[in-house]
């Protein structure tokens, strides 16, 4: 069905989301690559899970596993972003390339303290309101075709405390040294804070370009998922050929 040189893709969700966020992008490249998307642990069906980034990447390497194709182009958004560096350090033979959207912040420093207290703040407020706040916040920007499979799936602000409690002080620039493979920071152009960092995370990896989704915030896959996914088709097509 694909060609040898093809690689394969694997998605990965940001933060309360799961697998379904990507389901415009499955639906468009279904065709032409093998793509999988990954519900980390605590998240989506697997909910239940306890939260870790151990376990994390080893989601995202189970992933690419099981495409069977050899190593993979994973591109991750937000928490996903950062659970994806740290998959590409522990597993840098199964990775072909690494697309950063949403995840080119610094985690460390004065600008996690905000994000300390909200993910400290979301265990008070019930999760049946926040789950109508993020309905309706979708709902109001997106149109249903591209959010509803998100919508129906539910989202899981149980685990955002141990999530970003890991991830905040752990990631900055520094991270792309573990990056064996070529990286791509794919970010909306509207999207401040989490882009803040894009410039000194592409100059610390030499393989690493920046592009911009005009127009498009933080949910840059659900602004406008044909430019989105179009830059996912251009990386990865003009990779390497894969030597394993």
């Amino acid at each position: 069905m694909w060609a040898d040189d093809v690689p394969p893709i694997v998605f990965v969700h940001g933060t309360r989301f799961s697998a379904a966020q990507w389901s415009p992008q499955l639906a468009a490249l279904h065709e032409r690559f093998p793509v999988a998307a990954v519900d980390l642990p605590g998240h989506g069906p697997r909910s239940a899970e306890p939260w870790s980034l151990d376990a994390a990447a080893e989601t995202i390497a189970s992933a690419v596993d099981s495409l069977g194709r050899g190593p993979a182009v994973v591109v991750g958004h937000s928490l996903g972003g950062y659970a994806s560096l740290e998959f590409a350090r522990r597993c840098p033979d199964k990775l072909r390339g690494l697309v950063l959207a949403g995840a080119s912040a610094s985690t460390r420093g004065g600008w996690a303290i905000p994000y300390r207290w909200t993910a400290k703040a979301v265990p008070r407020v019930p999760a049946d309101r926040l789950t109508r706040w993020n309905d309706r916040f979708l709902r109001r920007l997106y149109p249903l075709d591209v959010v509803g499979p998100t919508i129906r799936a539910g989202y899981a602000f149980h685990t955002v405390p141990a999530a970003w409690g890991e991830v905040l002080g752990r990631f900055d620039a520094g991270s792309m040294r573990h990056v064996a493979a070529p990286v791509l920071i794919l970010n909306g152009e509207k999207d401040t804070v989490f882009r803040s960092g894009e410039r000194d995370f592409a100059r610390a990896h030499p393989q690493a370009r920046i592009e911009l989704i005009p127009r498009a915030r933080h949910l840059a896959n659900f602004d406008d998922p044909a430019a989105f996914t179009s830059a996912v088709c251009r990386f990865a097509e003009q990779l390497p050929l894969s030597t394993s």
